[in-house]
């Protein structure tokens, strides 16, 4: 296998991307897209969720210089898209009960008729889980959002949200009890 059919790592791109090659730059962008794209939309961005990358892959290449390599480049830049995400709600003051619009409207496919009540069931509990990830507190929905939601390590979480380990720990155990709360006040008035 030649040279140019291994794939580089995010550190090697980082380092050429520094000495100037934007094609190296347009790599990581294209390898980190996705995982950027999910994270501005269940942080809230919705459908302002494209511009919230852009921006983020614009301010990522103009700070390149200041990554030290202390976390992933995938944690470094989606703490830049978080902080955008953020920048995004306060300029537009919306309701912190939009964080997960695109998730919950993400079309589900026909059932057969056998997966039917399954199906209805699990569109029943998916809403529930939505209604109370809604109520809770934004800071206590962006650990949620990034541990279970985008399946960030814990040390992910600490750089995306620029938070003390202690914090997140705290935090995230706090945040799954509440949401057990809601869950279970909701089966129990619905039942």
């Amino acid at each position: 296998m030649s040279r140019a059919e291994v794939p580089l790592d995010d550190e090697e791109l980082v380092t050429r991307a520094r000495a100037g090659d934007l094609e190296a730059y347009d790599l990581l962008v294209a390898r980190h897209t996705a995982s950027a794209y999910r994270t501005a939309v269940l942080l809230g961005a919705g459908s302002d969720a494209e511009d919230v990358i852009q921006e983020a892959f614009v301010k990522g290449y103009r700070k390149l210089s200041r990554y030290r390599g202390e976390s992933s480049f995938r944690s470094w830049l989606l703490a830049i898209v978080a902080n955008e995400t953020r920048n995004l709600h306060r300029s537009r003051t919306r309701r912190d009960g939009l964080v997960l619009r695109a998730a919950a409207a993400s079309p589900a496919p026909e059932p057969a008729e056998d997966d039917a009540i399954g199906a209805v069931l699990a569109a029943e509990r998916r809403a529930a889980l939505v209604q109370a990830l809604r109520l809770l507190p934004a800071k206590d929905r962006e650990v949620i959002v990034c541990r279970f939601l985008l399946d960030l390590s814990e040390d992910e979480t600490v750089a995306t949200l620029g938070l003390p380990r202690g914090t997140v720990k705290s935090r995230t155990y706090r945040a799954l009890a509440k949401l057990r709360g809601l869950l279970d006040h909701e089966v129990v008035h619905r039942g």
